[in-house]
């Protein structure tokens, strides 16, 4: 517990910070992967109609798996690697592991972004949780043993 104390925990508004910036580069790379499918789907459509929104409906199912492996990539990767995404490195903050204050080993950073992802498609509830812990850890924290520090 003495660790824990010692480092003291990123803010929430340095968290939201690193969040939107990592949401804006997956999607900047979600559009490099799918831009000619995407604009083969635009031009196909002239108008906003029920053949559209089915259009736009299949390209998402069909590929949603890409979109979460890019997620979960993008997020266990860079975590594993440094302790930081871009965003949580512009907005100068690291996860660490909470017993030993390092950077996470490769199966929590894994861990971690799998359960970010599916907070995230539970209308991110699992961030609540950071409003209500001492060490402003997310549901995908606490269950990933980490926690978010200022670097």
């Amino acid at each position: 517990m003495a660790q824990e104390s010692a480092l003291p925990p990123a803010s929430l508004s340095k968290r939201t910070g690193a969040f939107v910036i990592d949401d804006l580069v997956i999607n900047m790379i979600l559009l490099i992967i799918f831009y000619e499918p995407l604009m083969a789907l635009l031009e196909g459509m002239s108008t906003v109609n029920q053949d559209a929104v089915l259009m736009v409906n299949q390209f998402i199912v069909a590929n949603m798996a890409v979109v979460f492996a890019v997620k979960v990539l993008y997020h266990t990767i860079l975590v594993w690697q440094s302790g930081m995404t871009l965003g949580k490195y512009v907005m100068k903050i690291k996860v660490v592991d909470l017993l030993t204050s390092q950077k996470p080993r490769f199966t929590q950073a894994f861990w971690r972004a799998s359960l970010r992802l599916v907070s995230e498609m539970f209308f991110y509830a699992g961030f609540i949780f950071a409003l209500f812990s001492p060490l402003r850890q997310t549901l995908h924290d606490k269950l990933s043993n980490t926690f978010v520090i200022d670097a």
